[in-house]
């Protein structure tokens, strides 16, 4: 109770100053007392030196002015000032920053949390929807990614971007082999491997003591599921109105589908019980042989098996992946990630003209440059890494190499084309690149993802809990139809029906 006291006044005092120093903005006094700000003059410099707040997960911070850092001040031709702060701490020293008189140009900010939109919409941020078509790098945004992570539309950071397409069947491959099935490319498909993994003996026991699919108490192949069946991703908009996911055929569909192989016997019957961290063990160990998941978990799980088999042939692999599967319809539909994790924001306190957001904005395009990227992700080429003759990165393991890597920028790295990358070693590992690179034409992304909600906020876990219990309790037997609409209408009952309202009425404000 007291932290949360604290958090308050903490937000109260964030604002007030805010309004303290946007009101001396607009002084005209207070312009006077700038007149860089009115300078027309291209060779203008304002920032000699550009601070810069970000997380580390370092236990100890990177000194200044270390190899790393001098060597992206050389590319930008900038002094950087890096205020590194531990993760675990970094939305509170967000807050106590922004209340103080020491604000760097620059802040890395890690998601839409509380301190950070009430800060954006008391204007202490930069609304940056119309500057960045400007610039060279920065203008290479993809849409779909800067919408989402936009507030109702406008960009108040330029987004850190992370892999869009990560879902995934993950399939014993020997136990395809033994049936001679191919790899499932719709969902029929894989219903007829589950099947055949659940009563052929797949395992040649002669024992009935597999099942096709593994779900864990965490229900995200749930998700996926309903996505591949053409559902919207949590939400959908239809003439101009918010639908949520749950409410259309397609995820009904998917929803009869999940129940029809739980009452078949083709999921494990502990998946109300099963933990997550003992998913990968799981399948492993035989228990089925199909997770829906992430390509990351299909390395995990592969890696078990490389290690029982002692191998070193890199082109030697125990699990099939399918990406995207394709719904009844024939049509293909993915389940991505929102594709960003977090922005640098630009504070108004510290950079208090347009003249001044331009010199920031040129010195983030470079970052964006192929040479920045790069530099920010691997670090100095001759140093950390060489190219071979292919163009692959090749990471270097020299004393010197390894005294830089925790000096590592990539915390200030947003997007950008360009990016080296390490060549994939087997088989595996270059079809899960080619997946995720097909798969994205399809990607289905949450339309509500650049949305802030006060409904939500302030109800968003218990409505999530009602539908996430029903499902379930749908698919094990507990409820039936009647049941799984009694619970549509308490959702909508418990706020669900204002959500949608404030939801609708945000987007059309947004377009």
């Amino acid at each position: 109770m007291h932290s949360f006291r604290k958090r308050g006044l903490l937000v109260i005092s964030v604002l007030l100053v805010l309004m303290i120093v946007i009101g001396c903005k607009n002084d005209p006094a207070s312009s006077e007392d700038n007149p860089g700000g009115n300078n027309d003059t291209d060779d203008v410099v304002y920032f000699d030196e550009i601070k810069i707040m970000a997380p580390t997960f370092e236990t100890t911070a990177p000194p200044a002015d270390n190899e790393w850092e001098q060597a992206t001040e050389e590319l930008t031709g900038k002094k950087i000032n890096m205020n590194w702060v531990p993760n675990v701490s970094y939305e509170d020293r967000m807050n106590v920053t922004l209340a103080s008189n020491d604000i760097p140009e620059i802040m890395v900010i890690t998601g839409k949390t509380p301190g950070f939109l009430n800060s954006a919409e008391a204007g202490a941020f930069w609304e940056l929807t119309d500057y960045l078509d400007d610039y060279q790098y920065l203008g290479q945004y993809n849409e779909d990614i800067l919408r989402n992570a936009s507030v109702n539309g406008r960009v108040y950071g330029i987004y850190r971007e992370r892999d869009v397409m990560r879902s995934t069947a993950i399939i014993r491959k020997d136990w395809l082999e033994h049936l001679g099935l191919d790899i499932p490319e719709t969902v029929d498909e894989l219903y007829d491997v589950l099947h055949a993994f659940t009563f052929d003996d797949p395992n040649n026991t002669g024992a009935d003591d597999t099942h096709g699919l593994i779900i864990p108490t965490w229900y995200g192949s749930l998700d996926t599921l309903s996505i591949w069946f053409g559902a919207p991703n949590v939400w959908g908009v239809e003439d101009g109105t918010f639908v949520p996911a749950f409410e259309t055929e397609a995820y009904r569909e998917a929803l009869d589908w999940t129940k029809q192989i739980v009452d078949q016997g083709l999921v494990n019957p502990d998946f109300t019980t099963l933990s997550p961290d003992d998913w990968n063990n799981a399948m492993f160990n035989g228990a089925g042989g199909v997770i829906i998941d992430t390509y990351s978990r299909a390395m995990q799980v592969n890696n078990l098996f490389v290690d029982e088999a002692g191998s070193d042939d890199s082109d030697q692999y125990y699990v099939e992946i399918t990406g995207t599967l394709r719904a009844p319809d024939g049509e293909e539909y993915g389940h991505p990630t929102d594709g960003y994790a977090g922005f640098l924001a630009i504070p108004k306190t510290s950079v208090q003209t347009e003249e001044e957001l331009h010199e920031i904005l040129s010195f983030l395009d470079v970052l964006c440059s192929p040479e920045g990227i790069n530099l920010l992700n691997h670090g100095i080429e001759g140093v950390n890494y060489q190219l071979d003759d292919e163009g692959y990165l090749v990471p270097l393991e020299t004393e010197e190499a390894q005294a830089l890597n925790p000096y590592t920028m990539e915390q200030i790295s947003m997007f950008g084309d360009g990016m080296h990358r390490m060549k994939a070693e087997g088989e595996l590992p270059k079809k899960r690149y080619q997946l995720m690179e097909d798969n994205e034409d399809y990607a289905v992304f949450n339309e509500a993802a650049p949305l802030v909600s006060e409904v939500y906020t302030t109800r968003g876990t218990q409505l999530d809990d009602i539908i996430e219990d029903a499902r379930v309790q749908y698919i094990a037997g507990q409820i039936d139809e009647s049941g799984w609409n009694a619970a549509v209408d308490l959702w909508y009952n418990s706020g669900g029906q204002e959500l949608v309202d404030e939801l609708t009425q945000l987007y059309g404000e947004m377009n």
